[in-house]
């Protein structure tokens, strides 16, 4: 059977936590979904294509698409499963794909005529051809020659912009050097190459076709592969860009490539600090953050005007009840911007999950609750109240008022603390103003704000904060703690 032009529907269900009481439409409304949209640009300029966005707008099931794709994450596989069930009911063709159906395919397919295993940029390329022949496979496995050359461009013209807080997020490589024990993507690219990058020219292609100056890599590992990332920032020099993006800590010592960063238009790095005890990096296999100088990593990048994220998980297994308190306090001394805590989740397809299910400590398979805030494990240390308690309670101290602004004097100029104390503020202290914005799909005017805050710190600036304490300039509080 030939197929011309096919009714195509893509589809990101809602996480679980978007529906909890833990939801801030803000959180996600930050990204538009790009491994849809980089499916969709495998279809022919005549098929029909939609992408919903379960986060943003609701979803309408009254169609009868040819194709229908579902991307699934652990806290959306619910979801995606009822979602699957219904458009088959009604003889349509359903594919699952994404994270969750890589680490469990056998769990997902009764729910799909078709999975797709690892990333999808050749394999759907593929099945397209075969379902227009009328001839699909059950299963589709992403494992030799996985490359980003000749990947058509992402098809941007089905996100709606002024959905997302940053509609210019952007990808250019796939996967992470790095094999941490924890890591749910690390199983994602098992079978194959691990990871790879775009062509230099390709990536900055993309670049040049994103308006307004703002982007964020959402690259698991910017700095990854050094020549890459070096050609990419020269190329990026001069063309009024500010960008964030995500690196591993000893990346960051290493050499003058975060320099090149800086230069290029970093503002902000998210960076996986994920411990400050070294038995519990060993055990993880987090060994690029073993022996580093973690303060050395905050200073360079301060030195650099660039803000920080730092991502940290509670209730590894030499983690006591001080691991809160001491996570927090260096967080603030160090003038973190920002902090993701998590607890310690093990996620199936990953080596922890494996490890943990051997010694019998995995609690729960309710895969709703695998969202990093509840604990689905025997922690060898604390009790899961210990371990829910402290965490929720890192969070609060961490976004006091007190805290930010402790946090924000750690920077000695003025436009820095300024800088570190909106951003960190607006994220996480103005939710019924950004609830406003959003109801409102008033997102888009939010953008010159973000620009603002992430603008340079200058030269002078940065000397500024590298004088004696007693020569710098205290910046004034803006509200009491």
């Amino acid at each position: 059977m030939t197929r011309t032009a096919l009714r195509v529907k893509l589809i990101l269900p809602a996480l679980t936590e978007a529906t909890s009481p833990f939801w801030r439409p803000i959180k996600y409304s930050l990204f538009p979904p790009l491994g849809l949209a980089t499916l969709a640009a495998y279809l022919r300029p005549d098929d029909e294509a939609v992408i919903v966005d379960e986060h943003v707008e609701p979803l309408r099931t009254g169609d009868h698409p040819d194709l229908v794709v579902i991307q699934v994450y652990i806290t959306n596989a619910y979801r995606a499963y009822r979602i699957a069930d219904l458009y088959r009911a009604k003889g349509c063709f359903v594919v699952l794909g994404g994270l969750h159906v890589t680490s469990l395919p056998r769990e997902a397919e009764p729910h799909a005529d078709a999975i797709f295993l690892g990333p999808g940029e050749l394999t759907f390329s593929r099945f397209l051809d075969d379902f227009r022949a009328g001839r699909t496979a059950r299963v589709y496995q992403s494992t030799d020659g996985r490359t980003l050359e000749r990947v058509p461009p992402i098809r941007r013209d089905l996100i709606t912009r002024g959905n997302y807080l940053v509609p210019n997020s952007i990808v250019v490589t796939r996967g992470c050097p790095q094999h941490c024990d924890f890591c749910y993507r690390d199983a994602f690219f098992r079978g194959g190459r691990g990871f790879y990058t775009q062509r230099v020219d390709d990536a900055l292609a993309e670049i040049a076709r994103l308006p307004g100056r703002h982007l964020y890599f959402l690259d698991d590992h910017l700095l990854g592969a050094p020549r890459f990332a070096r050609a990419l920032f020269d190329g990026m020099r001069g063309v009024n860009r500010l960008f964030q993006g995500a690196a591993t800590v000893d990346s960051i010592l290493r050499g003058n490539l975060i320099e090149h960063a800086a230069k290029a238009g970093l503002r902000s790095i998210f960076v996986g600090f994920e411990t400050l005890t070294p038995g519990n990096l060993a055990r993880s296999n987090k060994r690029q953050n073993l022996g580093r100088d973690y303060r050395a990593v905050a200073d360079r990048l301060h030195g650099l005007g660039i803000m920080i994220n730092g991502s940290f998980v509670f209730g590894m297994d030499d983690d006591g009840v001080d691991v809160f308190r001491r996570t927090v306090d260096w967080a603030i001394e160090s003038g973190l911007t920002t902090a993701t805590f998590h607890i310690q989740t093990p996620y199936p397809g990953t080596k922890l999950h494996a490890r943990m299910e051997a010694e019998q400590r995995i609690t729960t398979t309710n895969w709703d609750l695998y969202d990093t805030r509840h604990v689905v494990y025997r922690p060898a240390r604390l009790t899961p109240d210990a371990l829910k308690t402290g965490y929720d309670w890192a969070y609060r101290e961490f976004y006091r008022w007190s805290s930010i602004c402790r946090a924000s004097r750690s920077h000695g100029s003025v436009k820095h603390q300024a800088k570190h104390f909106f951003y960190a503020a607006g994220w996480k202290k103005f939710e019924a103003a950004w609830n406003m914005v959003i109801r409102a799909r008033q997102l888009r005017q939010m953008t010159p704000v973000l620009e603002a805050v992430l603008s340079k710190v200058t030269a002078r600036e940065r000397e500024a904060s590298q004088q004696p304490a007693g020569d710098k300039i205290i910046a004034l509080n803006p509200l009491d703690p």
